[in-house]
C-alpha cells in the first residue's frame, strides 16, 4: 500500500514537472516572439528615421559628367540629410555638375543640371536664371573654342564721355568687367558640351575637324543681369574670357582706360608728404596784420 502511494506521488510529480516545463516553454516562446516583434518595430522605426543618400567618393569639378564610380550610398539620419539630396543614381543619370562637389559631400540637385546633349534650351537653363543670347565678334569668341557648359567672364567695351579741360569733352573707349563665372548654355544653336575629359589646352588643336566661329553665345544670367547685358549690347561691344573649370572665384577687377593702362605700365610714385616744420626750424615774421613763417636754411 505504501508502495502504491509512492508511485502515485512520483507520477503526480512527473506530470506537474512536465506541465511546468510546458508552461515555461510557452512563456519563453511568447517572450521570444515579443522580443522579435519589438526588435522588428525598432528596426522599422530606425529605417523610417534614416535615408540612403549618394555621397561623393572624391572631389568633383564643375562641369563633370555623372559617373557611378564617383559616388557611394551612405545611410544618414533624416535630420542630417541636405535639402534636395539625391537618393538614387538613376535619378541623376545623364546630368552634369554645375558647381564643384567636395569628397564626402552629399550630392544635391541644386549642384546638377541636365546634360547639354539632350533636351532643349529651357531644360538646360538653371533655376533662377534666364537664357539670353548675345552677339560677339569672332575674336571675342576665342576662335570657336567656347562650348556649352564652359564658364566665362563678360567684358563690355563702351564709349564714354570724358573731360579734356576748358569745359570740353571727348569720347573715350572704356572696358568694363560686368559679370564673372557665367555659364554658357549654347554656342549658336549647339547646346552640347565638350567631353568631360577634354583638356581645355588642346581643345580643337591638332584635330582635322573644322572649327567655325559663331558670333551668337547664349548665357545663363539672373533677370537683373540679363537686363543689364541687353542694355550694354546696344551701347557697345561684348567680349568673353574663358575660365578654368576648377576656378569659380569672383575677383574685384577695375575698369580699363588710358589712365588705367598708363598707371599699370608706368606706376606713379606715391605723392611726397611734406613734413610740418618744427618749432626752431622757422621764425614768424609779421607784416602788418599778416603773419608768415620763414624757414632757416640747413
Amino acid at each position: 500500500m505504501q508502495l502504491q502511494k509512492q508511485q502515485i506521488y512520483l507520477i503526480s510529480g512527473a506530470v506537474l514537472a512536465l506541465a511546468a516545463l510546458l508552461m515555461i516553454k510557452v512563456f519563453l516562446d511568447q517572450q521570444r516572439k515579443a522580443a522579435e516583434q519589438q526588435a522588428a518595430t525598432k528596426f522599422r522605426k530606425m529605417q523610417e528615421n534614416q535615408t540612403s543618400v549618394l555621397v561623393a567618393t572624391k572631389d568633383i569639378v564643375k562641369g563633370a559628367s555623372i559617373e557611378g564610380d564617383n559616388f557611394e550610398a551612405k545611410i544618414i539620419p533624416n535630420q542630417f540629410v541636405q535639402p534636395g539630396a539625391v537618393t538614387s543614381l538613376d535619378r541623376i543619370s545623364g546630368m552634369m555638375t554645375v558647381a564643384p562637389v567636395s569628397k564626402g559631400e552629399q550630392i544635391t540637385l541644386n549642384k546638377l543640371s541636365y546634360s547639354r546633349q539632350v533636351g532643349g534650351l529651357a531644360e538646360v537653363t538653371p533655376a533662377g536664371k534666364r537664357a539670353i543670347t548675345i552677339s560677339i565678334d569672332n575674336i571675342a569668341s576665342l576662335a570657336g573654342m567656347i562650348k556649352a557648359g564652359d564658364y566665362v567672364d563678360v567684358i563690355a567695351l563702351i564709349p564714354q564721355m570724358v573731360s579734356i579741360g576748358e569745359g570740353k569733352t571727348a569720347q573715350q573707349l572704356a572696358v568694363l568687367p560686368i559679370f564673372q563665372n557665367v555659364l554658357v548654355l549654347a554656342v549658336g544653336q549647339d547646346t552640347r558640351p565638350a567631353p568631360a575629359k577634354t583638356d581645355l589646352r588642346f581643345r580643337g588643336i591638332g584635330t582635322e575637324e573644322k572649327k567655325e566661329t559663331v558670333p551668337l553665345i547664349t548665357l545663363a544670367l539672373t533677370p537683373k543681369e540679363a537686363n543689364l547685358i541687353a542694355f550694354v549690347q546696344e551701347q557697345g561691344k561684348i567680349k568673353l574670357t574663358m575660365r578654368s573649370p576648377a576656378d569659380s572665384k569672383v575677383e574685384e577687377v577695375q575698369p580699363a582706360s588710358w589712365d588705367a593702362l598708363l598707371q599699370y605700365v608706368y606706376p606713379r610714385p606715391p605723392a611726397k608728404v611734406e613734413e610740418e616744420p618744427k618749432p626752431g626750424d622757422y621764425v614768424e615774421v609779421y607784416r602788418g596784420l599778416n603773419k608768415e613763417r620763414v624757414l632757416f636754411n640747413k
